[in-house]
């Protein structure tokens, strides 16, 4: 069985030039780089077989694979995963990927080679043959909140298509009569569900009409932009609906530099429940997520998975809860 000192000798490099190349951490020539990957594969090596052959040994080590730790809905997933995880004896690794897929693909190759004993997935990009590749390697996964399509794996989300009808109802019952629906990507469950939601909700009124509806990419800058085109396209919009918290918050500062009152002439409603939504002036109604009891749940469900406890790939649904503040109308008393 070849070891990475082989690799090192028939690569003519050093063990330290064969890790950086193993672990993709560091700098390395391309041309050091195809001599050592020309080794590995002649010498047919696996990493850290050996030890990974040694009975019962576990790492206590969990990887979370996020999308963009800046938005504040997957910080506080993380504040709850290393929360329960360190209750439970485990280190967690953070990969935030940028929703890079090429990236994605790294860090599920790395976690792999360094035998974590789990993995959580909150990604746009996880793809069905990954699922199936970490369950043929045997190592756990719990996918939170944007699932991949058509293959079998254990979900812990939000009621994502009724809390955009909660949204749409809140918005009919303060007085608005022509809503529009800012959506996040389609190829994410959360955004294409929410905007299934809206559609089911308003498609019997009289104004409905598909040009109420505009991409916004789950983004800040995408929400601005957004909010400009739908008012550009239907003046008379006096509500809005935006799939996260986020795009609303971009929606709000761009109304607000074209001199349209919130909520006094467009009411704006989001999703998500981050915190950032109760600092903005008007404070933001939003659909609220129990954010950390998804992280929480997520992560306990998992170290039941390494334990050897037998669970079915089901999905959990958490409930959603309206907030209804300032940013809507007839709730000026914002946080009620």
């Amino acid at each position: 069985m070849a070891t990475i000192r082989d690799v090192a000798k028939l690569a003519a490099v050093s063990v330290a030039t064969v890790s950086r190349v193993l672990n993709n951490n560091g700098y390395v020539n391309k041309e050091t780089k195809e001599k050592v990957q020309q080794a590995i594969q002649l010498l047919q090596y696996e990493p850290n077989t050996m030890a990974k052959g040694l009975a019962g040994k576990k790492t206590e080590t969990l990887a979370l694979v996020l999308p963009d730790i800046s938005n504040p809905f997957f910080s506080e997933v993380a504040r709850a995963v290393e929360d329960v995880a360190q209750l439970y004896g485990y280190t967690v690794v953070l990969c935030n990927t940028d929703s890079d897929t090429d990236k994605e693909q790294t860090y599920i190759q790395v976690m792999k080679r360094r035998y974590v004993d789990g993995m959580l997935f909150a990604s746009n990009t996880l793809r069905a043959a990954d699922v199936l590749m970490l369950n043929k390697a045997n190592i756990p996964l719990v996918v939170l909140d944007r699932a991949p399509a058509n293959v079998p794996c254990l979900v812990v989300r939000s009621k994502n298509n009724e809390g955009a009808k909660l949204a749409i109802r809140h918005l009919l019952d303060t007085g608005c009569r022509r809503i529009a629906h800012i959506y996040g990507p389609q190829e994410t469950a959360t955004g294409k569900e929410r905007l299934i939601g809206y559609e089911e909700a308003v498609r019997s009124f009289p104004w409905y009409s598909p040009t109420l509806m505009e991409p916004g990419q789950f983004s800040i800058q995408g929400g601005m932009a957004a909010a400009e085109k739908l008012m550009e396209r239907h003046p008379d919009i006096d509500g809005i609906f935006a799939g996260n918290d986020l795009m609303a918050l971009g929606a709000l500062k761009k109304l607000q530099q074209l001199g349209i009152p919130v909520p006094g002439r467009v009411s704006l409603i989001g999703f998500d429940g981050i915190e950032l939504t109760r600092i903005t002036e008007p404070e933001l109604s939003t659909i609220a997520q129990p954010i950390y009891e998804i992280g929480a749940t997520a992560t306990r469900l998992l170290i039941k998975k390494i334990e050897g406890v037998q669970l079915e790939n089901e999905t959990y649904e958490c409930e959603v809860e309206l907030m209804a503040r300032g940013s809507t109308r007839g709730n000026a008393e914002a946080g009620r």
